[in-house]
Protein backbone atom coordinates (compact mmCIF):
# COMPACT_ATOMS: atom_id res chain seq x y z
CA UNK A 1 0.00 0.00 0.00
CA UNK A 2 1.84 3.16 -1.18
CA UNK A 3 -0.40 5.53 0.82
CA UNK A 4 -2.57 5.06 3.89
CA UNK A 5 -5.23 7.66 4.67
CA UNK A 6 -6.40 7.85 8.27
CA UNK A 7 -8.96 10.19 9.82
CA UNK A 8 -8.80 10.90 13.54
CA UNK A 9 -11.88 11.99 15.44
CA UNK A 10 -11.97 12.45 19.19
CA UNK A 11 -14.14 13.43 22.13
CA UNK A 12 -17.40 12.80 20.31
CA UNK A 13 -19.20 12.50 23.70
CA UNK A 14 -22.19 10.79 22.15
CA UNK A 15 -25.47 10.21 23.97
CA UNK A 16 -29.07 10.16 22.79
CA UNK A 17 -29.95 13.11 25.08
CA UNK A 18 -27.51 15.52 23.39
CA UNK A 19 -28.90 16.33 19.93
CA UNK A 20 -26.29 19.02 19.23
CA UNK A 21 -23.44 16.56 19.74
CA UNK A 22 -25.19 13.98 17.59
CA UNK A 23 -25.69 16.61 14.87
CA UNK A 24 -21.97 17.45 14.91
CA UNK A 25 -21.18 13.75 14.55
CA UNK A 26 -23.52 13.51 11.57
CA UNK A 27 -21.67 16.42 9.91
CA UNK A 28 -18.38 14.55 10.43
CA UNK A 29 -19.99 11.36 9.10
CA UNK A 30 -21.03 13.16 5.92
CA UNK A 31 -17.49 14.47 5.48
CA UNK A 32 -16.02 11.00 5.98
CA UNK A 33 -18.56 9.54 3.54
CA UNK A 34 -17.39 12.02 0.90
CA UNK A 35 -13.67 11.56 1.63
CA UNK A 36 -13.54 7.77 2.22
CA UNK A 37 -10.27 7.36 4.18
CA UNK A 38 -8.84 3.89 4.75
CA UNK A 39 -9.51 4.01 8.50
CA UNK A 40 -11.18 6.15 11.16
CA UNK A 41 -9.69 6.22 14.66
CA UNK A 42 -11.69 7.66 17.55
CA UNK A 43 -9.17 8.54 20.26
CA UNK A 44 -11.56 8.48 23.17
CA UNK A 45 -14.49 9.95 25.03
CA UNK A 46 -16.46 8.15 22.40
CA UNK A 47 -19.50 8.17 24.70
CA UNK A 48 -20.74 10.93 26.96
CA UNK A 49 -20.84 8.90 30.18
CA UNK A 50 -19.97 5.26 29.71
CA UNK A 51 -19.51 4.38 33.41
CA UNK A 52 -22.96 5.66 34.45
CA UNK A 53 -24.91 5.31 31.18
CA UNK A 54 -23.93 2.12 29.31
CA UNK A 55 -26.43 3.00 26.60
CA UNK A 56 -24.18 5.94 25.66
CA UNK A 57 -21.52 3.43 24.58
CA UNK A 58 -23.98 1.32 22.61
CA UNK A 59 -25.46 4.41 20.96
CA UNK A 60 -22.00 5.71 20.03
CA UNK A 61 -21.11 2.36 18.49
CA UNK A 62 -24.29 2.34 16.41
CA UNK A 63 -23.42 5.75 14.93
CA UNK A 64 -19.87 4.67 14.12
CA UNK A 65 -21.15 1.43 12.55
CA UNK A 66 -23.02 3.56 10.02
CA UNK A 67 -19.75 5.06 8.73
CA UNK A 68 -18.67 3.73 5.33
CA UNK A 69 -15.12 2.84 6.49
CA UNK A 70 -13.53 0.68 9.18
CA UNK A 71 -13.10 2.17 12.66
CA UNK A 72 -10.80 1.58 15.59
CA UNK A 73 -11.37 2.96 19.07
CA UNK A 74 -9.44 3.96 22.17
CA UNK A 75 -11.13 4.69 25.49
CA UNK A 76 -11.28 8.08 27.19
CA UNK A 77 -12.08 9.03 30.76
CA UNK A 78 -15.77 9.46 29.85
CA UNK A 79 -15.75 5.87 28.60
CA UNK A 80 -14.01 3.96 31.43
CA UNK A 81 -13.11 6.45 34.21
CA UNK A 82 -10.00 8.53 34.82
CA UNK A 83 -6.39 7.93 35.93
CA UNK A 84 -5.31 8.41 39.53
CA UNK A 85 -2.53 11.01 39.71
CA UNK A 86 0.21 11.68 42.24
CA UNK A 87 -1.07 15.20 42.74
CA UNK A 88 -4.57 16.62 42.53
CA UNK A 89 -7.98 15.28 43.55
CA UNK A 90 -9.00 11.65 43.13
CA UNK A 91 -10.82 11.07 39.84
CA UNK A 92 -14.59 10.64 39.78
CA UNK A 93 -15.10 7.97 38.73
CA UNK A 94 -11.70 6.27 38.74
CA UNK A 95 -10.86 3.91 35.91
CA UNK A 96 -12.01 0.38 36.65
CA UNK A 97 -11.60 -3.03 35.06
CA UNK A 98 -15.38 -3.45 34.93
CA UNK A 99 -15.81 -0.28 32.90
CA UNK A 100 -12.88 -1.21 30.66
CA UNK A 101 -14.46 -4.58 29.96
CA UNK A 102 -17.80 -2.90 29.27
CA UNK A 103 -16.14 -0.63 26.71
CA UNK A 104 -14.32 -3.51 25.03
CA UNK A 105 -17.45 -5.65 24.87
CA UNK A 106 -19.14 -2.97 22.75
CA UNK A 107 -16.36 -1.10 20.95
CA UNK A 108 -13.74 -3.84 20.54
CA UNK A 109 -10.13 -3.95 21.69
CA UNK A 110 -8.84 -0.92 23.60
CA UNK A 111 -5.22 -1.31 22.43
CA UNK A 112 -4.01 -2.43 19.04
CA UNK A 113 -1.20 -2.44 16.51
CA UNK A 114 -1.00 -2.88 12.75
CA UNK A 115 1.17 -1.98 9.75
CA UNK A 116 0.30 0.07 6.67
CA UNK A 117 2.29 2.05 4.08
CA UNK A 118 5.58 1.12 5.73
CA UNK A 119 4.48 2.48 9.16
CA UNK A 120 3.76 0.77 12.45
CA UNK A 121 0.57 2.05 14.11
CA UNK A 122 0.04 1.55 17.85
CA UNK A 123 -3.03 2.46 19.88
CA UNK A 124 -2.89 2.50 23.68
CA UNK A 125 -5.36 2.74 26.53
CA UNK A 126 -3.88 5.75 28.35
CA UNK A 127 -6.49 5.72 31.15
CA UNK A 128 -5.12 2.59 32.83
CA UNK A 129 -1.66 4.16 33.17
CA UNK A 130 -0.81 4.82 36.83
CA UNK A 131 -3.97 2.95 37.86
CA UNK A 132 -2.45 -0.13 39.46
CA UNK A 133 -4.94 -2.31 37.60
CA UNK A 134 -3.62 -5.64 36.39
CA UNK A 135 -4.23 -4.56 32.81
CA UNK A 136 -1.80 -1.66 33.18
CA UNK A 137 1.09 -4.14 33.51
CA UNK A 138 -0.38 -6.37 30.80
CA UNK A 139 -0.55 -3.49 28.35
CA UNK A 140 3.05 -2.40 29.06
CA UNK A 141 4.19 -6.00 28.51
CA UNK A 142 2.23 -6.11 25.25
CA UNK A 143 3.74 -2.78 24.20
CA UNK A 144 7.27 -4.05 24.85
CA UNK A 145 6.63 -7.02 22.55
CA UNK A 146 5.21 -4.74 19.85
CA UNK A 147 8.16 -2.35 20.06
CA UNK A 148 10.53 -5.29 19.64
CA UNK A 149 8.85 -6.02 16.28
CA UNK A 150 9.08 -2.52 14.79
CA UNK A 151 12.26 -3.30 12.85
CA UNK A 152 13.16 0.29 11.97
CA UNK A 153 9.73 1.36 10.68
CA UNK A 154 8.43 4.83 11.55
CA UNK A 155 5.82 4.69 14.32
CA UNK A 156 2.52 6.52 14.84
CA UNK A 157 1.15 6.35 18.38
CA UNK A 158 -2.51 7.04 19.18
CA UNK A 159 -3.94 7.52 22.68
CA UNK A 160 -6.56 9.63 24.43
CA UNK A 161 -4.46 11.89 26.64
CA UNK A 162 -1.52 13.95 25.40
CA UNK A 163 1.72 12.64 26.83
CA UNK A 164 2.78 16.09 28.04
CA UNK A 165 2.18 19.83 27.51
CA UNK A 166 5.55 21.03 26.19
CA UNK A 167 8.32 18.83 27.62
CA UNK A 168 8.52 15.21 28.82
CA UNK A 169 9.44 16.29 32.35
CA UNK A 170 6.81 19.01 32.69
CA UNK A 171 5.90 19.10 36.40
CA UNK A 172 2.41 17.97 37.32
CA UNK A 173 0.08 20.54 38.84
CA UNK A 174 -3.17 19.89 40.75
CA UNK A 175 -5.31 21.86 38.32
CA UNK A 176 -3.94 20.10 35.19
CA UNK A 177 -2.83 16.69 36.44
CA UNK A 178 -5.76 14.94 34.72
CA UNK A 179 -4.91 16.53 31.36
CA UNK A 180 -1.79 14.48 30.47
CA UNK A 181 -0.47 10.94 30.90
CA UNK A 182 0.42 10.90 34.61
CA UNK A 183 3.79 10.22 36.15
CA UNK A 184 5.51 7.83 36.64
CA UNK A 185 3.75 6.02 33.78
CA UNK A 186 4.59 8.91 31.44
CA UNK A 187 8.33 8.50 32.00
CA UNK A 188 8.09 4.75 31.45
CA UNK A 189 6.14 5.24 28.21
CA UNK A 190 8.63 7.77 26.86
CA UNK A 191 11.56 5.52 27.74
CA UNK A 192 9.98 2.55 25.96
CA UNK A 193 9.74 4.54 22.71
CA UNK A 194 13.19 6.13 23.03
CA UNK A 195 14.89 3.53 20.82
CA UNK A 196 12.44 3.67 17.89
CA UNK A 197 11.55 6.15 15.16
CA UNK A 198 8.47 7.64 16.81
CA UNK A 199 7.26 10.20 14.26
CA UNK A 200 3.74 10.97 15.51
CA UNK A 201 1.80 11.05 18.79
CA UNK A 202 -1.89 11.72 18.12
CA UNK A 203 -4.20 12.41 21.06
CA UNK A 204 -7.39 14.23 22.03
CA UNK A 205 -8.91 14.90 25.49
CA UNK A 206 -8.11 18.61 25.86
CA UNK A 207 -10.76 19.85 23.39
CA UNK A 208 -8.16 22.09 21.75
CA UNK A 209 -6.52 21.76 18.35
CA UNK A 210 -2.73 21.78 18.63
CA UNK A 211 0.17 20.71 16.41
CA UNK A 212 3.81 20.97 17.50
CA UNK A 213 7.07 19.07 17.15
CA UNK A 214 9.35 18.07 20.01
CA UNK A 215 12.68 16.77 18.75
CA UNK A 216 11.69 14.44 15.89
CA UNK A 217 8.16 13.62 17.07
CA UNK A 218 5.10 15.52 15.88
CA UNK A 219 2.39 15.90 18.52
CA UNK A 220 -1.13 16.40 17.19
CA UNK A 221 -4.01 17.15 19.53
CA UNK A 222 -7.32 16.52 17.81
CA UNK A 223 -10.10 18.89 18.80
CA UNK A 224 -13.38 17.60 20.13
CA UNK A 225 -15.81 16.57 17.45
CA UNK A 226 -18.62 17.66 19.75
CA UNK A 227 -18.10 20.79 21.84
CA UNK A 228 -15.65 23.42 23.06
CA UNK A 229 -14.75 24.50 26.60
CA UNK A 230 -14.80 28.24 27.11
CA UNK A 231 -11.86 30.19 28.56
CA UNK A 232 -13.60 30.73 31.90
CA UNK A 233 -13.62 26.99 32.49
CA UNK A 234 -10.35 25.98 30.83
CA UNK A 235 -7.01 27.61 30.09
CA UNK A 236 -6.53 28.41 26.41
CA UNK A 237 -3.48 26.53 25.11
CA UNK A 238 -4.21 26.39 21.41
CA UNK A 239 -7.26 26.59 19.10
CA UNK A 240 -10.70 26.01 20.56
CA UNK A 241 -12.98 24.71 17.84
CA UNK A 242 -14.70 21.47 16.85
CA UNK A 243 -13.27 19.41 14.02
CA UNK A 244 -11.15 16.43 13.07
CA UNK A 245 -7.69 15.58 11.69
CA UNK A 246 -6.74 13.83 8.46
CA UNK A 247 -3.43 12.04 7.86
CA UNK A 248 -1.70 10.71 4.76
CA UNK A 249 1.04 8.18 5.49
CA UNK A 250 3.59 7.14 2.87
CA UNK A 251 6.60 4.88 3.47
CA UNK A 252 8.81 7.71 4.72
CA UNK A 253 6.52 10.72 4.97
CA UNK A 254 3.52 12.08 6.83
CA UNK A 255 1.04 14.79 5.90
CA UNK A 256 -1.39 16.27 8.44
CA UNK A 257 -4.49 18.24 7.53
CA UNK A 258 -6.59 20.02 10.14
CA UNK A 259 -10.24 19.98 9.12
CA UNK A 260 -13.61 21.30 10.19
CA UNK A 261 -16.46 19.38 8.62
CA UNK A 262 -19.02 21.55 6.79
CA UNK A 263 -21.88 22.39 9.13
CA UNK A 264 -20.12 21.62 12.40
CA UNK A 265 -21.07 24.04 15.19
CA UNK A 266 -18.90 25.20 18.10
CA UNK A 267 -21.26 24.14 20.87
CA UNK A 268 -20.13 25.64 24.19
CA UNK A 269 -19.90 23.42 27.25
CA UNK A 270 -22.42 25.69 28.99
CA UNK A 271 -25.11 24.40 26.62
CA UNK A 272 -24.20 20.82 27.53
CA UNK A 273 -24.22 21.58 31.26
CA UNK A 274 -27.63 23.22 30.93
CA UNK A 275 -28.98 20.04 29.34
CA UNK A 276 -27.51 18.09 32.26
CA UNK A 277 -29.20 20.32 34.81
CA UNK A 278 -25.94 22.06 35.72
CA UNK A 279 -24.06 18.94 36.88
Amino acid sequence: MPEFRLTQISDTHLGRRFPGLVANFHRISEHIDADRPDLVVNTGDVAFDGPSEPDDVAFAKSLHDALPVDCRYLPGNHDIGDNPTAIGPAPEPPVSEAHRQQFCSVMGEDHWAFEAAGWRFIGLNSLVMNSGLAFEAEQFDWLASEIARIDGKPVALFLHKPVFLNLPDDPEAPETSIRYVPQPARARLIEMFSGVDLRLIASGHVHQRRDFTYRHTRHVWAPSAGFVINDKRQQRIAIKEVGLVEYRFQPDSLEVRHVRAPGQVDIDIEEILAQMGGH
